[in-house]
């Protein structure tokens, strides 16, 4: 539970500035081109998952070898500090524009690196799990996960009315929130990590990587992982473009939407807890890579009918819009939680923070691509129907390595 409250502030954190953050570094680059100006926006975004993606299994190996307990505070102090960083780089007026997006980009990177403990945060659920109970803690993550997502933006957004909409509230409140993480971690968290089972010291190391890939078992499961989570942010990224140019949803909608993703997510991840005493994590892998096609090529539907120049879209449009979008949600929800049961039961216990970190590793790639790819392909062609064409295709071939992960027996 202690897990679950620092990831889920932690979460509060990251939804908070997210929505807000495009608007925020426009007012710095009026002067460029439109492309320039997207280039930037987009890695604002994706330095933050390529920092996760580089750190993920530095986080997880020196957790192995020191604890969870110090990375975990480590990693919220940064949080607290990278955040208040970018609160006072958007109190800096226009003229320092360049010293403004500095700050913005030191920010970001700052924060991913903090925000590259998940891996960790998975590794103490192993540590305090039975292999027979660890697919139901692994969906404790996904839920603070979901609760994080769902709330941080309805905080933003009531939260700049609490700062009378200053730029620097958003900072404020994300640093202010991973404050209250790190004191309850100070204070109750206590370390889960068996002395017996100490890492080496090699924290930067291409070849664990490699050889954690080459585990029977794990290796497919961590290539699964990086396919689902690239076709689920082919979505998450064109979201607020579809709901716009499909039904002319502004910000404040935007906001609710967002917040209904993060509440389907969160009350996906309650449902799994019981599933999953009742069928394997195998089956309830399936059953979710299933609905994410399904879901997501819903919403393929939804973009090959926008109604172009008329204002009023049909009200079976928006219904399938949410339907779909819901079931994409549901199955991600079921993914998440089974993948990493998978790997930390397939995984020597001794290393649980370095595999799960390089599981999460292969995630922040997916993160990366993901919006990359799907931005470029929903201004491909007349309907933006290509990004989550791409993503069902992708899913595809995922359903096709199941029967690899099946195959293999669980190591408990």
């Amino acid at each position: 539970m202690i897990v679950w409250l620092v990831v889920f502030i932690d979460l509060l954190g990251f939804g908070i500035v997210l929505p807000v953050m495009p608007r925020q570094v426009e007012y710095y680059l009026t002067g460029l081109t439109q492309e320039a100006q997207g280039a930037v926006i987009g890695v604002l975004f994706s330095v933050f998952s390529l920092m996760q993606f580089i750190f993920s299994p530095v986080w997880g190996r020196v957790s192995d070898r020191i604890g969870r307990r110090p990375v975990l505070l480590i990693s919220l102090v940064g949080s607290v500090v990278f955040y208040g960083l970018y609160g006072f780089a958007v109190t800096l007026p226009a003229e320092d524009g360049l010293l403004a997006v500095g700050l913005m980009l030191a920010a970001r990177i700052g924060a991913g690196i903090a925000g590259a403990s998940v891996g960790t945060a998975a590794a103490v659920i192993a540590d305090c799990t039975p292999p027979e109970e660890r697919a139901k803690g692994m969906a404790l993550i996904g839920i603070a996960f979901g609760a994080g997502f769902t709330l941080g933006p309805l905080i933003a957004y009531f939260g700049l009315s609490l700062f009378a909409q200053q730029p620097w509230g958003v900072g404020a409140l994300a640093s202010g929130l991973s404050a209250i993480a790190l004191v309850i971690a100070v204070v109750v968290f206590k370390e889960t990590r068996n002395p017996a089972n100490k890492a080496g010291k090699d924290f930067f190391s291409l070849s664990r990587t490699r050889a954690v890939l080459r585990l029977p078992a794990v290796g497919t499961l961590v290539l699964i992982y990086f396919l689902v989570i690239f076709a689920f942010a082919n979505f998450e990224a064109t979201l607020a473009l579809l709901t716009q140019a499909a039904f002319g949803m502004g910000d404040r909608d935007n906001f609710l939407v967002f917040a209904t993703v993060g509440a389907v997510l969160t009350l996906a991840g309650g449902m799994y807890r019981p599933l999953v005493k009742k069928y394997p994590e195998t089956k309830l892998l399936t059953a979710g890579i299933v609905l994410m096609m399904l879901g997501l090529g819903g919403l393929a539907a939804v973009a090959a009918n926008i109604p172009g120049a008329n204002p009023e879209p049909p009200a079976m449009l928006k219904t399938v819009f949410y339907l779909a979008m819901s079931a994409g949600v549901v199955g991600f929800a079921f993914v998440n939680p089974s993948v990493s049961a998978l790997v930390s039961k397939r995984s020597d216990p001794a290393h649980q923070g370095e595999v799960l970190g390089v599981n999460q590793s292969a995630a922040s790639l997916g993160r990366i691509l993901g919006p990359l790819i799907g931005s470029i392909l929903f201004k491909t062609g007349p309907l933006p129907i290509l990004p989550y064409i791409a993503a069902v295709a992708v899913l595809v071939g995922v359903a096709s390595l199941l029967p690899r992960v099946r195959d293999k027996t669980v190591q408990g």
